[in-house]
């Protein structure tokens, strides 16, 4: 399990300026990954340091050992060939990163550009991707409105539920486009293929693998952490129309497979380190994790406290200059089930997580209306409407609105870190080819 070390001081500051601002969500403790380029060239992989970014290859010559090895695999333009070399490789290039970038030293001649300059790619060669469903708020408060008389079904308090999605739905910096699909209008009996009419947002966070498990040697629960490379914003899009027609008898398929979007700015296991916090404590009447997913060290410090904050802006306000409005503000500690423990038991019957396999938490909600992660909770399943600032409501998205995914960790006596944004705007349907 990562510790912190030096380079969590919060007295720690850097020569680049920026990234000692209050409120800034890359100082000198975070050091996030992100796939960059310039002026149209191959991306490849840098580091953020305030409103800058370090190309992290071109910054090797001034580093040893395993960081200079590391360095170099950021020549790439995606982390898997970094991933590729474990977490001690990772471990060592952000402590040489952290080493050069102190202000105690001198001035280095460090490869900086500014963010606004650049431009952002998806990070990762994703390989596979899985959904969990890892709150158990959100599921009930789902299960509520599509099964009103079974909300929590009898597994979920024992096994992370999941379902396995599409690699290639993953999209860094794109909008997304409206799908269209079967769904049932009100007062029907049978289907039609439209326009989605009930466009969902849903607030997570994901997690990249990095070390790759080994077929029919299942991760304990204790190990799991070294498998994560590091974890990013995420938000799962959802036609909930075609949710609902489509779900039983096997799950999520056409209202979860045309998006999912991820932040490109990637923070390590190493930064969060001050943000690790219990697991989420079980009441006396609930289960205790069966053995393959209950872990001493996992419970006492196998949850983290990321706020998770959502912003909507329609197309209205930003003609009108109105700043997104919050629509809920959740936290990560709220989830049932830990990371290590959605590792552990994706690898429990023998199969493998690969380097670039992407696992999302499900919807982060708490108790409270305000911590609900997606418009389908927030407004009952569409019967109670949201009011925007300029008069505007919504049940679900309309075609314009731009959401706005932030997350940060906040914590007296660490410095503050955040994830960067993962944003998106939604744009029609296309038109149906005839």
């Amino acid at each position: 399990m990562t510790q912190r070390d030096h380079t969590h001081d919060p007295a720690l500051h850097s020569w680049v300026e920026s990234a000692n601002a209050a409120g800034t969500d890359f100082p000198i403790q975070n050091l996030p990954f992100a796939a960059f380029s310039c002026h149209g060239a191959t991306p490849h992989i840098g580091v953020g340091i305030g409103d800058a970014i370090i190309d992290v290859a071109a910054a090797a010559p001034l580093l040893q050992g395993l960081a200079a090895q590391a360095a170099q695999a950021c020549a790439e333009p995606v982390l898997n060939p970094l991933m590729a070399l474990g977490g001690e490789a990772r471990r060592a290039l952000r402590a040489a990163l952290s080493h050069l970038l102190d202000a105690r030293r001198t001035r280095q001649t460090l490869p900086l550009f500014p963010q606004r300059d650049v431009r952002l790619h998806t990070p990762v060669q994703i390989r596979g991707f899985t959904d969990f469903f890892a709150s158990i708020d959100h599921a009930s408060n789902a299960g509520r409105l599509f099964r009103p008389e079974q909300p929590l079904l009898p597994n979920y308090r024992y096994v992370p539920v999941a379902y396995n999605g599409r690699a290639n739905s993953i999209l860094c910096g794109a909008d997304i486009e409206r799908p269209r699909g079967q769904l049932r209008p009100p007062g029907q009996e049978a289907p039609a293929y439209e326009a989605c009419q009930r466009l969902d947002y849903e607030v997570e966070l994901g997690a990249y693998i990095g070390q790759p498990s080994a077929r029919w040697q299942p991760v304990p629960v204790e190990q799991a952490w070294e498998h994560i490379f590091g974890f990013s914003l995420l938000n799962d899009w959802s036609a909930r129309d075609m949710q609902s027609w489509e779900y039983q008898p096997l799950g999520p398929f056409l209202a979860k497979s045309f998006a999912t979007s991820v932040a490109p700015w990637i923070v390590t296991p190493e930064a969060l380190a001050p943000f690790r916090i219990p697991a989420r404590v079980r009441s006396a009447d609930e289960p205790a994790p069966l053995p393959h997913l209950h872990g001493a060290a996992d419970q006492a410090l196998g949850a983290l406290d990321i706020t998770m904050e959502l912003q909507l802006r329609s197309e209205a306000m930003a003609r009108q200059d109105i700043a997104p409005v919050t629509l809920s503000r959740g936290n990560t500690e709220d989830l049932y089930w830990t990371y290590a423990q959605m590792v552990a038991h994706h690898t429990s019957n023998g199969s493998t997580l690969d380097a670039g396999d992407l696992l999302g938490s499900g919807t982060v909600s708490g108790s409270l209306a305000s911590s609900w992660g997606s418009l389908l909770e927030l407004t009952h399943g569409g019967k109670e409407p949201i009011r925007l600032p300029n008069g505007e409501t919504r049940s679900f998205l309309a075609d314009g609105d731009e959401v706005i995914l932030r997350g940060y960790c906040e914590r007296p006596g660490c410095a503050r870190i955040g994830f960067g944004e993962c944003t998106a705007r939604i744009l029609p349907a296309r038109e149906v080819r005839t």
